[in-house]
């Protein structure tokens, strides 16, 4: 049986979830990309504390779609180090875990 996982990834705007989100269900990688209400990071880079408004992705998906995923946001993300982490999903309602399995066929 697939593995499921959650990918979580930032990006700077509703355009560049919307583009990524769409992208990635369209191609079957995940069976659903959510985001919501923007957070506020606080962040080292190049030796500065920056700070940002950004949103936070959440993409449902199995495992054996990471790489895939991942190669994706990459070629679409305006960040030049974009935070892309999984995790997985341990338990969970059987009938929505299902349908993230079929979502990814």
């Amino acid at each position: 049986m697939k593995e499921q996982i959650f990918i979580f990834c930032t990006v700077p705007d509703a355009g560049t979830a919307s583009t990524i989100g769409k992208t990635i269900v369209e191609k079957k990688l995940a069976a659903c990309v959510s985001w919501g209400s923007a957070v506020h990071s606080v962040y080292r880079w190049d030796g500065r504390i920056e700070e940002a408004d950004e949103l936070n992705l959440t993409i449902k998906t199995v495992r054996e779609k990471y790489k895939d995923v991942e190669e994706l946001i990459l070629s679409l993300h305006p960040y030049e180090l974009p935070e892309i982490v999984s995790v997985p999903v341990l338990d969970g309602l059987e009938p929505y875990l299902e349908w993230i399995r079929q979502g990814t066929c």
